[in-house]
């Protein structure tokens, strides 16, 4: 990446001071833009979901990686959890949605309730591994809610089979006026198809582990037995182990990360694959060299800039994204190695700088809170709008999950440190209520702005970017209108 004019900025910069240039092209078409991640991770977009426990669970892990994004679970999740959740998205296919599938018997209230758990919006009707009928909201609307599910849902149920190629399934789907319907392997549910999953088959490529299944990250915390728990989730099957602390460049850091390190290394000598460890959160050259020497594969880079973080407003700690990505990438680079930047992201613009600064994936948290692949239940607000309840990692809820553990004084007393916001709104786009809307939107816009810049992979992205400063006015005079000036 280089400066228009090779100018040198005044001070540091965010997303929003910067914009860039279009370059002289021959990359014709959104299409021929290959966006595998090239810091070894296994991704084929990059889009990683954060570990935050509003953000990223089993759902948000399975749906992500479908798409060739990944999902790290947080470090505050009891294991025997991580495991049960690493499990189901390694049982999940690789292709078709997970149903969220209900007996015959079951209440009309209850399959109601879970149709928010997915963005396809129906629940299908099993008897073992044999579809019933299908359930939406218009089946149950008017209904009474003790009422059984097989009493309303529609039991003429197109299956398909697992073997048909994206059209066959769009066409088939289109001539029934249809867009949802169980996928049958052998005689075997495997999953649902929709209309949109069709064509996504064709856009997306999964991240897959060596065995095909789905891949899937966890975290892990500088505190207690951190050796122990790195193996834990090695056994697991995790894919990339993720060191993770606010405050990266600290001593305990670079003492935990080597005992992660070397649990890794033995885990490779053992099945012969190297997991790649990922650490952070840094924001300076000195720290990614740091974190590299200790034996991180991928520095992370954001300090503050998180939509739930109130670190810089409480301490004055912290860095502009924009100029952390590119002076941490470029200390990451000389080592032939990589970084993610954390946070900061608000819209697909933002991710397409942070690759241009160099960043190998985007880590994004609070944006991916607002769908229906989060943890969190959907609420409605006053307004009628749905909504889920996001909260920073050092927020004191979270910090009072974390040390759910300490004795009652300790637990208060450390509830009175935060420097994160403890609940948050963040409403569901009607336009994009499911993580792979905010996918497309994102991958859409990065695709463009690499044919804009004359790339065909990341790499070349961040070589050929040509980027320059703007003024609060330049930026809002790139916002769009929705309505009349």
């Amino acid at each position: 990446m280089r400066f228009l004019n090779d100018l040198q900025p005044p001070g540091d910069l965010t997303y929003s001071d910067v914009f860039m240039v279009p370059s002289r092209s021959d990359v014709v078409s959104r299409f021929d833009v290959d966006l595998t991640t090239p810091d070894g991770v296994g991704t084929t977009i990059p889009v990683v979901a954060a570990n935050m426990t509003a953000v990223s669970g089993r759902r948000m892990a399975e749906t992500l990686a479908r798409r060739g994004g990944l999902a790290v679970i947080p470090q505050d999740i009891p294991l025997d959890v991580v495991a049960r959740s690493v499990a189901q998205v390694k049982a999940a296919h690789p292709v078709y949605d997970t149903p969220v599938s209900v007996a015959p018997h079951t209440t009309v209230g209850e399959a109601l309730s879970l149709l928010p758990k997915r963005a396809h919006g129906a629940v299908l009707v099993v008897e073992g591994d044999k579809p019933l009928g299908v359930v939406t909201t218009h089946d149950g609307a008017e209904v009474d809610r003790f009422a059984q599910v097989h009493e309303v849902m529609s039991s003429d149920v197109l299956t398909l089979d697992a073997a048909d190629d994206p059209r066959t399934i769009f066409d088939a789907l289109s001539e029934r006026h249809l867009s949802y319907a169980p996928v049958l392997d052998g005689g075997l549910l495997v999953g649902v198809a929709t209309k949109k999953g069709a064509l996504r088959s064709t856009l997306y490529t999964p991240a897959l582990d060596p065995q095909g299944r789905l891949e899937v990250g966890a975290a892990i915390g500088i505190n207690g037995d951190v050796r122990g728990k790195a193996k834990a989730l090695l056994a697991m099957g995790v894919d990339v182990l993720v060191v993770d602390t606010a405050h990266g460049h600290q001593d305990k850091m670079l003492q935990a990360l080597p005992l992660v390190v070397a649990e890794r290394d033995a885990h490779e000598a053992e099945t012969g694959r190297r997991v790649p460890v990922v650490a952070g959160n840094v924001v300076s050259a000195e720290g990614t060299r740091d974190l590299l020497a200790a034996g991180a594969d991928i520095a992370k880079v954001g300090v503050g800039p998180g939509a739930m973080c109130t670190t810089r407003m409480m301490t004055g700690v912290g860095r502009p994204q924009f100029s952390a990505v590119l002076e941490c990438s470029a200390a990451a680079a000389e080592q032939g190695a990589h970084v993610w930047a954390d946070g900061g992201v608000r819209y697909p613009r933002d991710v397409a700088l942070a690759l241009a600064a160099g960043g190998a994936s985007v880590m994004i948290g609070s944006w991916l809170a607002g769908t229906y692949e989060s943890p969190g239940d959907l609420r409605t607000g006053a307004d009628g709008r749905a909504y889920k309840e996001s909260f920073g990692m050092a927020s004191a809820r979270a910090v009072s999950n974390r040390t759910r553990d300490a004795a009652g004084f300790e637990r208060a007393r450390m509830a009175l440190f935060e420097e994160g916001i403890s609940s948050s709104r963040m409403f569901l786009d009607p336009e994009r209520p499911g993580v792979e809307d905010l996918v497309d939107q994102i991958i859409a816009g990065v695709r463009s702005s690499a044919t804009y810049a004359g790339a065909r992979t990341i790499p070349e992205f961040a070589e050929r970017a040509v980027v320059g400063l703007q003024s609060a006015a330049g930026y809002e005079e790139g916002r769009p209108l929705h309505a009349s000036w």
